[in-house]
């Protein structure tokens, strides 16, 4: 995928467009990690690049959830748990959860005919408006794709942070890039 969202043309190709470049570059900063260095919380939180994936991709689908008024009980104590690969669970099981909520998503969107639905405001989370009732299903995609850049920056830092690796060495590699005088792809260190 290039490193841009290529021509839009129209409002929810738009969105969703920059939703899938979003999770694309979320998943780019688990590209050559080791099981260990996915679980490494190097930084001052317990962040992990593999848990930031894991909850992105379990906060797209209460969202959808949400969209299609098929809420989810909230558990706090599973919450958490959003943020942690769990012994034997790998990334691979992680991104085919991510592939299958963002399949989701778009035949969700795609059978919407107004983007301008409402949405209901779920008044049990502190930090949503109290006066407000509804969003709309806009809303909801561009709120996606805010956290889901938002965990991504997170991610960039964790992974920089665990062996150095940053974004566009990153897609250099995984997208077989040649090496140029101001592109060098990401390598493993030996």
């Amino acid at each position: 995928m290039p490193g841009q969202v290529g021509a839009i043309a129209n409002e929810r190709d738009g969105l969703l467009a920059y939703l899938t470049q979003m999770r694309y570059v979320l998943r780019l900063t688990a590209y050559g990690l080791s099981p260990e260095q996915l679980r490494a919380a190097p930084t001052a939180s317990e962040l992990t690049v593999g848990g930031l994936i894991k909850h992105c991709s379990s906060t797209e689908e209460g969202w959808i959830d949400t969209v299609r008024r098929e809420p989810r009980e909230v558990d706090y104590n599973a919450y958490a748990k959003n943020f942690v690969l769990e012994d034997g669970e790998t990334i691979d099981d992680v991104f085919a959860d991510y592939d299958r909520v963002a399949a989701r998503t778009e035949k969700t969107i795609a059978e919407i005919a107004d983007l301008g639905q409402d949405v209901p405001v779920d008044h049990s989370m502190p930090w949503n408006p109290k006066d407000l009732d509804n969003w709309s299903v806009r809303w909801v995609l561009l709120h996606l794709i805010q956290e889901t850049a938002r965990h991504a920056g997170h991610a960039d830092i964790i992974r920089e942070a665990v062996d150095g690796g940053t974004a566009y060495p990153l897609m250099a590699a995984a997208e077989g890039w040649p090496e140029s005088p101001w592109m060098k792809p990401w390598k493993p260190a030996v």
